[in-house]
């Protein structure tokens, strides 16, 4: 419950105080390419429980119907503004709704596609005991995912090596998880120089 509350008051807060930023990126993003300025993904859940999850379009209108659910190295269907959008991860401000809905928290297991959450197993479906977060030990370990992901096989890749390590961080995470361990990755997330130091005081080396 102290967890929900924090998340309620910080991602209101975080609304109402990026107000005008917000509203400045969307212009910038319908001027930039035709379509919508937010774009609404399908997303698992706790429980398993699919919601659609916003963000500001970083790609052309319709590019979840012309391509796969994850972006490698290169892909074109990103547009202009979206390759800053998503350099600094401005694109995932709106998830603060999100939060706000009580679909995601500030920090958990990154949500996924539903198609890959199928792939997974029982074990690491532990990870939709709980919200999914904007923010997370997976995520920040994998700031720079998409230069990972290069080379026609990228997708065998992120199945066969990304998509299992992400999991078993997000495991780690869940068994230390508490508000502390939230706060210090909070404070990593907006302070990257200094997030191979925060994660290494929360998480055993071996994770």
């Amino acid at each position: 419950m102290l967890k929900r509350a924090l998340d309620l008051a910080l991602a209101s807060l975080g609304l109402l105080l990026l107000t005008p930023l917000l509203v400045v990126i969307a212009l910038a993003v319908v001027l930039d390419s035709p379509g919508p300025a937010m774009y609404l993904g399908r997303r698992t859940g706790r429980g398993g429980r699919e919601f659609h999850l916003y963000k500001f379009r970083s790609m052309t209108a319709g590019a979840d119907r012309t391509g796969p659910g994850i972006t490698s190295a290169g892909d074109r269907r990103v547009t202009r503004v979206g390759h800053f959008l998503r350099r600094h991860k401005l694109d995932e401000l709106p998830q603060l709704w999100n939060v706000v809905r009580g679909d995601m928290s500030l920090v958990g297991p990154r949500p996924e596609d539903p198609r890959y959450v199928a792939l997974y197993t029982s074990e690491q479906r532990v990870v939709l005991s709980v919200r999914p977060g904007i923010t997370g030990i997976a995520s920040l370990r994998y700031r720079h995912e998409e230069e990972l992901l290069q080379g026609p096989d990228w997708e065998t890749v992120y199945l066969t090596n990304i998509m299992p390590a992400k999991l078993s961080l997000e495991l780690a995470y869940l068994e230390h998880a508490n508000l502390f361990t939230d706060m210090v990755l909070l404070l990593a997330t907006v302070l990257p120089g200094y997030e191979p130091r925060i994660l290494a005081s929360i998480l055993p080396p071996t994770v």
